[in-house]
This record gives C-alpha cells, structure tokens and sequence, in this order.
C-alpha cells in the first residue's frame, strides 16, 4: 500500500493511535516499537477494542482483512503525517527552545484561536513520533497549526522540519538544556536554530526575540522576519510592567495582568502578542486570551494551600530554568521565601558543575529555608540542607514542617517528581 493510498484510508478513519489504552472507536492503530514493547504484539488487542486499522510491520502479526503490513511501522507513521500535511491548506507555526516551549505554544494557541480554527501540539508531545501525531490531527477546516518542537541531540528539529513544513517559525530561547546530547551551549544553539536554517532555505516567515542578540545573529539580514523588542524602536514595541508574582504587560492600548507568574515568561507572552498580531488577532482579543490562560501540569502553578504560597514548577528543569526560577523567587516582595529543588538531568559532564553552581547561588539568595534534593545534588559542597533521596526530605519535612506562611518554590526535573511534596505542604 502506498502512502497516497494509506492516506485516503486515513481520511475515511482520521484518528491515529499507538497505544492500546487510548483507543478511540475507528482510528487507525500504529503499532510501534519500544525500548521495551512490541507494539505488533497489541494490533489484535486494539482491532478488538474498535480500531478500524493496525498497521504493523511483523509478518506473523497480520491476523485479519484489518491488519496492514508495512517495512516499519515508525516510518510510515511519518511519511503519512508529510503526506497529511502537504495536503493541508492550514498554516504551520513551530516553534522550539530550551525552556518555555509548552508555555509559549499554548498561548500562541490560545490568541489565535479567537480568530482561527486552530490545533496544537497536546502536552508536550514534540518528538519524532509526537510531531507527526499533531500533523494528523489537521482536520479540514483547520486554520492554524501550532507544532512544538523538542530535540537532545543535533539534526532531530531538522528532521522535524521535514515533517512540519513550517510556514513560520519561533525560537523561545537557547539555554543549557540536554546537554548530554548537544555536548555545550554551542551545540544547543547549532541544534534549535535549525528551525530558523530551515524557514530562510524555504523562504517563510521567522519571529523573533529581537533583544535576543543570538537569535539576531543567527537570522542575519534575512527579510522575512518580524520581531518584538522592549528596546528596539525598529520590532514591535511590547513594555514589560512587572512580576510580584504575576506577569505585566503593555502593548499599544491594552494591558495584560497575565496569570503567569516570573519575569521568565514575558517572552513567552510576547511571542503571542507578536504572532497574533501578524495575523490580525483584535488586539482585546489577545489581551483576553493572555489573561485567560492559566498555566498547569506542574508548570508555574501557583497553589494556594494552608496560607502558604507554592509555586510549583516541577515539569522540568535545567541551570538556565532553574536560575530564572530562583531570580523571580528572589525578587518576590513575599516573605519568608522558601526553595525545594531537585536534580536536573541529562547535562552530562557538566552536572557535576552546574549543580555545585546553583547551590552556590541559592547561598547567595536571602532565602529563609532551602532543600536540595536527588544524587546530583547531595554531593555538592554546601551548607544548604541536602538528602540523596525523597524520602530523606519526606521524612524531614514531617517531622520539621516549613511554616504555614510565606512562599515556596518547588524546581526539579520530571524524573524526580517534586509534586509527590504537595501533600506534606
């Protein structure tokens, strides 16, 4: 079966799936490969459960008129999703960065989606097999797509591209992040701006943090950009008000009180005043959906809980994330000020320093409290309170309690699973 005439088979069935505890009646089911699964040994399983389709690529697993064999299921998933989208009169916004990606691309989705029929990539499903199933979520009166882009090693966001054809293209930042796949900074810089190497050799639109000098560098005297700036008078003026603990902003006649707490995300809403205002988004209405939002999944939430203020940020974290963290917790007018932070993966060689640099810098900060937790940091050199393990710290904290008052910022990495302290807050 070719991919022209699996794609008019998708479009009798528009739904794709790859994993059996998700099926939705009459999609079509991937059956793909993992570490530790065999996705071919499940395409009975979601026939049963109302897949109209599976498509393996293990002979002794075509069970039935319903079962379509293929060379490799993977490729195939993106060689579809190509097809899907060159067929698709919507138009293509990615985006990619170190930090800030989630964030940015649901409020990009929130502005133009007061004027457009839009997607978005969901959660922060933004790899190779992530991008394609948010391209075979255009449906035929789509407007707008909005992809998010992730990658830890080089060449992956240009891959991603090939599946995306973007028509524009946003950068959220470049900042240590993965560094174990990229090797330095240098090498995340190379790796993100592959997204903007790819828009100048198509020829299609880039925004741009115009105060960012890399991202500057890096386009050039290329002309199909538009930026915004709190300082350049030649990009779109957009005026950073404040954030104690909320974000401010000012853009022509309106003003923004976003529920986004840290100075960190006022790029991220300016990249969507930008990107809806490129595409004629009333300006009320970009103010309405700015103020709307509000963040979650573990993503600079603030709770509310025993009179305490907890920020939890414990999606994610790396030494650029966590820095611009503990600078907003510093610069809260709140008092007492408290600090939960957890190991920061995947920085390869460096951990070692980049851990030892954000304890000497929580030292530095006039925080009444600090916890560091996980294996990286606990053999760090501090006099901040440490423990190898979650348990250590839980233990802890039941028997000596953080006051019920002031503010508490909560910053780790996704494996460490910091929300797990909530209860105990």
């Amino acid at each position: 079966m070719t991919i022209a005439e699996l794609h008019q088979l998708f479009l009798q069935h528009p739904k794709a799936c790859t994993d059996t505890r998700k099926i939705e009646v009459d999609c079509i089911f991937f059956a793909l490969k993992g570490d530790n699964f065999n996705g071919n040994a499940y395409a009975a399983e979601a026939l049963n459960k109302g897949a109209a389709f599976a498509i393996v690529d293990e002979p002794k697993f075509v069970t039935s008129m319903n079962t379509i064999l293929v060379n490799d299921v993977l490729t195939t998933l993106q060689e579809l999703a190509t097809y899907h989208r060159s067929k698709s009169k919507a138009t293509v916004v990615a985006l990619t960065g170190s930090n800030g990606k989630t964030t940015t691309k649901e409020l990009i989705n929130a502005v133009l989606s007061k004027k457009f029929r839009t997607i978005a990539t969901l959660g922060n499903l933004n790899n190779h097999i992530g991008v394609p199933l948010t391209l075979l979520s255009i449906e035929p009166d789509t407007e707008m797509a909005i992809v998010e882009m992730g990658a830890n090693h080089a060449k992956e966001i240009a891959q991603l591209c090939t599946f995306a054809q973007p028509d524009f293209g946003y950068i959220t930042n470049f900042g240590k992040a993965h560094l174990e796949g990229f090797g330095s900074v240098q090498g995340v810089i190379r790796a993100k701006s592959e997204l903007y190497d790819h828009l100048i050799a198509h020829k299609k639109g880039i925004f741009l943090n115009a105060d960012d000098p890399i991202q500057l560098e890096k386009i050039g005297s290329y002309i199909e950009k538009y930026g915004f700036s709190k300082e350049k008078e030649t990009y779109y003026p957009i005026s950073f008000i404040g954030a104690d603990p909320f974000v401010h902003i000012a853009f022509e006649d309106q003003v923004a009180q976003t529920q986004l707490i840290g100075s960190y995300n006022f790029n991220n809403c300016c990249a969507a005043i930008l990107i809806g205002k490129y595409f004629n988004v009333p300006l009320n209405k970009i103010t309405e959906a700015l103020e709307a939002y509000i963040p979650d999944n573990n993503r600079s939430q603030i709770i509310e809980k025993n009179g305490r203020k907890i920020i939890l940020d414990a999606y994610n974290a790396n030494p650029t994330s966590m820095t611009l963290a503990l600078q907003n917790l510093e610069q809260l007018s709140d008092k007492p000020k408290f600090a939960i932070l957890g190991d920061m993966f995947e920085l390869g060689e460096q951990s070692s320093d980049e851990h030892q640099g954000i304890a000497e810098m929580v030292e530095r900060f006039n925080f009444d409290k600090a916890f560091l937790i996980g294996t990286h940091f606990f053999d760090t050199k501090t006099k901040l309170d440490k423990f190898k393990t979650f348990e250590a710290v839980e233990n802890y904290l039941k028997a000596m309690p953080i006051p019920e008052d002031g503010t508490i910022l909560i910053k780790g990495s996704r494996g460490m699973a910091l929300e797990r302290l909530l209860p105990l807050l």
